[in-house]
């Protein structure tokens, strides 16, 4: 059976004067992304900061969304972490939430990890976490995490877990390695990154994007997603690869969060936590482009 063809937003996480996490501002974010034509939400993934965001913070800004009215179903929050119980509460507690499912990234501090120990690292939250409620989405962000996923540890894991894993995120970059996820286990849900794979992820037979510039264009995305197959396929391709072209000139999340703060009119959303620090004035030109092509 074909997927159906999605958004996910990796949501910015919003701080406070303090560098909390602004529940507020972060539910009302989310609210206006699903409105604006977003399917979900992939909260506390690399857009959203999230390894700088401790356990007891992802815990309650989940539970925030969810109680601000985000209903657990169109969640995918980002439960990867270094150390295995980490990933084990969190993932917990996201199940627990009733959640679509977890984001999870391989372990990523060690490198030269073997497939048997891609494998186990895997292996130890689902055993751990114990429920058939489990959704796991591989997250594959090779050049952040250093840790590839190969397709022998997706084809092991799948057959180890049937039901349990249940997509993957493709945030290399390389088309080449979404088309083969999808080719060689179509029965996941398998997402790119980037808006612009959009029309081959489709008719490949995977499930959409899980974008970072969704954050400051649902619209323009959902646009295309519904124009797949005609007459307004090229236009409305054409809009989202411009307005991703200024972001991937940009450093992304700061560019990102300064678009979002931009486009509400509310400069409380370019906070950023270190190591990240404030866009340079040099480019605010590119921002107001990317918020005027997305208004537009």
């Amino acid at each position: 059976m074909p997927h159906p063809i999605e958004l996910y937003v990796p949501a910015i996480t919003p701080f406070a004067a303090d560098l909390s996490v602004d529940h507020a501002r972060l539910v009302a974010h989310g609210k206006a992304l699903i409105a604006a034509g977003a399917h979900g939400l992939a909260p506390f993934g690399t857009t959203s900061e999230a390894n700088s965001l401790s356990v007891a913070e992802r815990m309650a800004a989940l539970e925030a969304l969810v109680e601000g009215g985000i209903a657990p179903g169109v969640l995918i929050p980002g439960t990867g972490c270094c150390a295995a119980p980490d990933s084990i509460t969190l993932s917990a507690h996201a199940t627990r939430l009733g959640c679509k499912g977890v984001l999870m990234l391989p372990p990523f501090y060690y490198k030269g990890v073997s497939d048997d120990g891609i494998f186990a690292a895997f292996a130890q939250v689902i055993e751990a976490v114990g429920s058939t409620r489990l959704g796991v989405y591989l997250y594959h962000i090779p050049q952040m995490s250093g840790v590839a996923i190969p397709l022998a540890v997706i084809e092991r894991l799948l057959l180890a877990y049937p039901g349990t894993i249940r997509g993957l995120k493709d945030s290399s970059g390389k088309w080449e390695y979404s088309r083969d996820v999808i080719v060689n286990f179509p029965e996941i849900a398998t997402y790119s990154a980037s808006e612009a794979m959009i029309p081959d992820n489709a008719r490949t037979g995977g499930a959409g994007c899980i974008s970072a510039s969704a954050n400051v264009n649902p619209a323009g995305i959902r646009r295309l997603i519904d124009a797949l197959g005609t007459e307004h396929e090229p236009a409305a391709l054409e809009q989202v690869c411009a307005l991703r072209s200024l972001f991937e000139a940009l450093p992304l999340i700061p560019a990102i969060k300064a678009a979002v703060a931009a486009r509400t009119g509310d400069p409380e959303y370019a906070r950023l936590r270190p190591p990240f620090v404030p866009l340079p004035e040099e480019h605010r030109a590119e921002v107001a482009r990317a918020v005027a092509l997305a208004a537009g």
